[in-house]
C-alpha cells in the first residue's frame, strides 16, 4: 500500500509543463513525411553576419538571394566542403527546401500539420512561405510548430521551408562561450573576430538531426507521462495522459506485452495498471531478457458540431525502479555499477549528424565491450539512440548541455532562467525512457565560485521536482572541499586525470591520488561515487616500452592504475566507472590537439586500440562477479 501511495504521490508532485514534445510516430491516426536529403544552403558572410535578415532571404527562395550549395540533412555543414573559411564558420546559415504536401493533409481542416526540427545548433528561425513559425534557443533537443492554417492558404503552392541557424555563443547560452573582436590593424584582417569557447570538443553546427512533417487530429493526445515501480511480481505503472484539443475526449488506455496480448487497460486519463507476472525492465548483462518493453497505446475519441476525431499513439513503456542509498545505485532493488563508457555524437565528414549506421556500430561495440551504460556526454543525443538503449538495455545518465560553465557572468539570473528552460525541455522528452536513470545538469563548472551554489540548488531543486523518481547530479573536477554544489546532488560524479594533466607522465602517483580522492569526496558528503572520467591520449600505432605519454602502452597503463583502486572502492560505495572516451572526436585546432582528442579506446572510424580490449576483459569480468549474469553468457562471449 505504501508503494502504492509513494507512486500516486509521485506524479502529482511532478511540476508539469505546458505541452508535450512526443516523439512523432506512425499510427492509424498520425502520417509521417520525412524532410531527409540535400537541402539548399547559403552561408551569411556579410560582416554583420545579418544580411539575410536585413534583406529578408526567407521571403524568396534562398538561390534568389545569391550562391547556394547542396547541403546534407542531418549533417554538420562544417565538414561537408573543401571551404575552411566555412568550417569554422560563427553566425547566421540558412537552410531551404520545398516540400509536397499530400492533397488530403490540406484539405482535411480536422488534420493538423506539424513542422519538427530534431536539432538545429543553436539558435533557429523557420518560416514557412515566407511566414516565420517558430523559433528555438539551445541545440540537441527539438522544437516544432504547426502549420496547417499556413499551407492552407494556397494549396496549389509548395511548402518552402526555411531556416536561420546561429551557432554564436555567448556567457549566456549553454554551453557558453563569447565573441572576442580583433581589432589591431596591424595583425588581423578588418572586423576579424573569433569564438572562444570553454569546452573540449569542436562547436559542429547546422541541422543535425532530421526534419519532418508530421499529421495528427484537431483533437490530440498531446503529451503522456509514466512511473513505474513493482511490488512482488506485480508491475506498477502510474500514467498521466494530456489531450489537447478538447474540453472531453473519451480515451482507452490499453498495456500490452511483447506478443501483443493486453496485460491491463483503462478508460481514464490518469490511474494506475497492474501489470501480474511483470516482466522487468533490466540492464544489459544483469538478466537473460535486458530492455523488456511493453507498449501502452492510447487511444481517444472526441467529436465537435463538425466532426469525430479519433487518436492512436503508443508508447513503449520499460518497468523498473531506480534508488539511490549512500553507497549504492539500485536498479529494481538490485545493486547496480556503471561498468560503461562517455561518448560523443561524433563521426568523420558528418560531424553531429544523426547517421544510422554509425549508431548501431557503436551499440555493437558497446555490447562487444561489455559495457552496460554509457553517458551522453556533454549533450543530449538523439531520441533515436536513447530509444536504442531502451530495447537493448543500455542504462543512460542523461546530460544537458550545461558544459564550460567557467566565467562567473555564466551563473546570472539570464544563464540560470535559460538552464532551467534546457533542462524543461530535456526532462519533457525523456521522462518515459527506462534506460535513462539519473538527470547531470553540467559537466565540469566553475563549482568553486560562490554564486555556484544559489545556481545548482534552484538548477537540481528544479529538476527534482520535473521529475522526482530519478537522482540528479553533475559532473564535477573541483576540489572536495570547495564544491559549492556537490551538496544538492544524489550520487558523486568526479573527473581526474592523474598523470595526465596532473603530474604528466608519472603513473606512480596514481594510485595514491584516486584513494585520497575517494575518501574525501565521500568522507565528506556520505554519497555513492561515480567515477566520470578517467584517461589518457593514444595515437593509434604510437608505441613505447617502458610507456611513454600518447602511446598505447601509457594509455594501457593508466586504466590498469585505476582499475586497481576501482576494484578496493567498488566494494564499499563507488557505483560506477566511465572511461573518458568510447571513441576519438574532433576539438578545435590547437597545441595539445592532432586532429582531435585521442583518448578513445576507439579510432574515430571505430578500430580498437590496444585499451579496447583491456577495458572489454575488465567489462566482462565485472558483469561475471556481479553474479547475475546468465551462465550461457559468461566471458568471453561471442557477440
Amino acid at each position: 500500500m505504501l508503494r502504492l501511495l509513494w507512486l500516486f504521490a509521485v506524479l502529482d508532485a511532478v511540476l508539469l509543463l505546458d505541452s508535450g514534445m512526443l516523439f512523432p510516430r506512425e499510427s492509424s491516426s498520425r502520417e509521417l513525411k520525412e524532410l531527409s536529403g540535400l537541402w539548399v544552403f547559403r552561408a551569411d558572410k556579410s560582416p554583420n553576419r545579418n544580411q539575410g535578415f536585413e534583406r529578408a532571404w526567407y521571403k524568396s527562395r534562398l538561390a534568389e538571394t545569391g550562391p547556394v550549395i547542396d547541403m546534407p540533412v542531418p549533417a554538420s555543414y562544417n565538414d561537408i566542403t573543401q571551404d575552411s573559411t566555412l568550417r569554422d564558420f560563427i553566425g547566421w546559415v540558412w537552410y531551404e527546401r520545398e516540400v509536397v504536401v499530400p492533397t488530403r493533409w490540406i484539405t482535411d481542416e480536422g488534420t493538423r500539420v506539424v513542422l519538427r526540427v530534431g536539432s538545429a545548433h543553436y539558435y533557429s528561425v523557420v518560416w514557412v512561405n515566407g511566414e516565420k513559425v517558430t523559433e528555438h534557443a539551445g541545440g540537441h533537443l527539438p522544437f516544432e510548430a504547426e502549420i496547417g492554417s499556413l499551407i492552407r492558404k494556397d494549396p496549389a503552392r509548395p511548402c518552402r521551408i526555411t531556416i536561420a541557424v546561429n551557432n554564436t555563443l555567448t556567457l549566456e547560452t549553454l554551453p557558453p562561450g563569447s565573441i572576442q573582436h580583433m581589432n589591431d590593424p596591424v595583425r588581423y584582417p578588418e572586423g576579424y573576430f573569433v569564438q572562444n569557447i570553454y569546452f573540449d570538443f569542436f562547436n559542429y553546427a547546422g541541422i543535425h538531426r532530421p526534419v519532418l512533417l508530421y499529421t495528427t487530429p484537431k483533437v490530440y493526445v498531446d503529451d503522456i507521462t509514466v512511473v513505474t515501480d513493482f511490488l512482488d511480481n506485480t508491475g506498477l505503472v502510474r500514467y498521466q495522459v494530456s489531450v489537447k484539443g478538447a474540453a472531453t475526449a473519451t480515451l482507452k488506455v490499453t498495456l500490452m506485452d511483447k506478443d501483443g496480448h493486453c496485460v491491463a487497460s483503462s478508460s481514464e486519463a490518469s490511474g494506475l495498471l497492474k501489470v501480474v507476472d511483470v516482466k522487468l525492465w533490466w540492464p544489459y548483462l544483469m538478466h537473460k531478457n535486458p530492455g523488456y518493453l511493453y507498449s501502452m497505446e492510447v487511444r481517444l475519441m472526441a467529436a465537435d458540431e463538425r466532426s469525430t476525431y479519433e487518436d492512436v499513439y503508443a508508447l513503449p513503456v520499460g518497468i523498473r525502479s531506480v534508488k539511490v542509498t549512500n553507497t549504492q545505485f539500485l536498479i529494481n532493488n538490485k545493486p547496480f555499477y556503471f561498468h560503461g563508457v562517455n561518448k560523443h555524437e561524433d563521426s568523420d565528414i558528418r560531424g553531429k549528424g544523426l547517421d544510422w549506421p554509425l549508431i548501431v556500430k557503436d551499440f555493437n561495440l558497446i555490447k562487444w565491450l561489455g559495457a552496460n551504460s554509457f553517458r551522453t556526454s556533454h549533450y543530449p543525443y538523439a531520441e533515436e539512440i536513447l530509444q536504442m538503449c531502451d530495447r537493448h538495455g543500455i542504462v543512460v545518465i542523461d546530460e544537458c548541455p550545461g558544459v564550460g560553465i567557467k566565467d562567473i557572468r555564466s551563473f546570472g539570473n539570464a544563464s540560470l532562467d535559460h538552464h532551467l528552460d534546457v533542462m524543461n525541455e530535456l526532462v519533457r522528452r525523456d521522462k518515459n525512457h527506462p534506460s535513462v536513470v539519473m538527470w547531470s545538469v553540467a559537466n565540469e563548472p566553475a563549482a568553486e565560485m560562490q554564486p555556484a551554489a544559489l545556481y545548482f540548488k534552484t538548477l537540481i531543486t528544479h529538476t527534482k521536482a520535473l521529475d522526482p523518481t530519478r537522482p540528479v547530479t553533475y559532473i564535477t573536477d573541483s576540489n572536495y572541499a570547495r564544491d559549492k554544489g556537490a551538496p544538492y546532488v544524489d550520487v558523486v560524479c568526479v573527473n581526474s586525470y592523474f598523470s595526465w594533466y596532473h603530474d604528466p607522465g608519472h603513473l606512480e602517483v596514481i594510485p595514491i591520488q584516486l584513494n585520497a580522492q575517494f575518501e574525501n569526496w565521500y568522507g565528506k558528503y556520505q554519497k555513492p561515487i561515480i567515477q566520470s572520467e578517467y584517461g589518457a591520449d593514444a595515437v593509434p600505432g604510437l608505441h613505447s616500452d617502458p610507456p611513454m605519454m600518447f602511446t598505447e602502452e601509457y594509455q594501457n597503463a593508466v586504466l590498469r592504475s585505476y582499475h586497481d583502486i576501482f576494484d578496493q572502492k567498488r566494494k564499499q560505495y563507488v557505483v560506477g566507472e566511465l572511461i573518458w572516451n568510447f571513441a576519438d572526436f574532433m576539438t578545435a585546432q590547437g597545441i595539445t590537439r592532432v586532429v582531435g582528442n585521442k583518448k578513445g579506446i576507439f579510432t574515430r572510424q571505430r578500430q580498437p586500440k590496444a585499451g579496447a580490449f583491456i577495458l572489454k576483459e575488465r567489462y566482462w569480468r565485472l558483469a561475471n562477479e556481479t553474479g547475475r549474469l546468465p551462465p550461457w553468457t559468461k566471458y568471453p562471449c561471442p557477440l
